[in-house]
């Protein structure tokens, strides 16, 4: 049996270990020996956007409770699907809709501060103050960085030695990202993949995951953080990656970009050297190989202007 995950929550000030949504799963398809060989069926787009298509029916709904019960989610914090209805957890009408889920007004804030980075999605994070060669967590730069997950000659030179989040989102958490700063699109496009799971079990495995990936890719150019490069990638059972907000038209802090459909999904942030630096508490847990669970909007990084 692996190690078990472990994280820091920032919230409660205190060491966890993380539930695994479908933990038997992942381990037999990235750590057995026969299962390793059958990953790659599962990697298959055409796989994930069918099981996709089974958390859309009404049957769905049905699991809500017990995955509610199961892994404490405060359903306080959240509003309500389209069934009017008195009990929250039966207002779903399928578990896409419960997994797609807002907060409600007031429960989460954005740090208004213009040096002040806002976390961008609820998450796990990790964080680079400059991302080289020698970075080790969670895989070592010269198989993940800025030039081999943009794919793009034209900005990929912006981010090089600059720093980098990770940001981790598992199933149990809220699957909508928002935009970290005021600023413009500059360039938007699509690099198609496999969907490989990115847990930290699979990515000890196959290093290579966060750079292979299907993944989404917008260059922003904020107000208070210079140009970042926003960076939304799949993983198994991740049906759609759903941009919420016109593109062509400007955003706002703190404004919702998109959404993942069903399954545990990251979204990686790139910026350019010099510009802005890692939370201290990110920034010294990712040394000991440990992420931060942010709450969305709390501080992350800081600008250095």
């Amino acid at each position: 049996m692996s190690a078990e995950i472990k994280y820091f929550d920032r919230y409660e000030q205190a060491h966890k270990i993380e539930k695994i949504y479908g933990d038997g799963a992942v381990r037999f398809f990235y750590e057995n020996p026969f299962g390793k060989i059958l990953s790659f069926i599962i990697s298959l787009k055409v796989i994930s956007y069918l099981y996709g298509l089974t958390q859309d029916s009404k049957a769905s709904a049905k699991k809500i409770p017990e995955f509610i019960k199961k892994f404490k989610i405060e359903m306080n914090q959240y509003r309500g699907g389209s069934i009017n209805t008195d009990k929250k957890e039966n207002s779903y009408k399928s578990f896409n809709e419960f997994f797609i889920r807002k907060f409600t007004e007031g429960s989460r804030e954005f740090v208004q501060e213009k040096n002040q980075m806002p976390a961008f999605c609820e998450a796990r994070y990790f964080g680079y103050n400059s991302l080289n060669k020698d970075t080790l967590f969670p895989v070592k730069g010269n198989l993940w960085n800025a030039a081999s997950v943009l794919e793009d000659d034209e900005f990929s030179k912006f981010f090089k030695g600059g720093p980098a989040l990770i940001a981790r989102l598992c199933p149990v958490d809220y699957h909508r990202y928002h935009y970290p700063d005021n600023g413009d699109n500059l360039k938007s496009y699509f690099i198609r993949g496999p969907l490989h799971s990115v847990n930290p079990l699979a990515l000890k495995v196959m290093p290579k995951i966060l750079k292979d990936n299907e993944r989404r890719v917008s260059i922003l150019d904020t107000e208070n953080f210079g140009k970042i490069a926003f960076v939304e990638v799949g993983a198994t059972c991740v049906g759609k990656i759903i941009q919420s907000h016109d593109e062509s038209s400007a955003f706002k802090r703190g404004q919702e970009k998109g959404y993942f459909l069903f399954g545990g999904s990251t979204v990686i942030v790139f910026g350019e050297p010099g510009k802005w630096e890692i939370s201290e508490d990110i920034r010294t847990n990712t040394l000991e190989g440990t992420e931060v669970l942010v709450r969305l909007g709390q501080e992350i990084a800081s600008s250095k202007n």
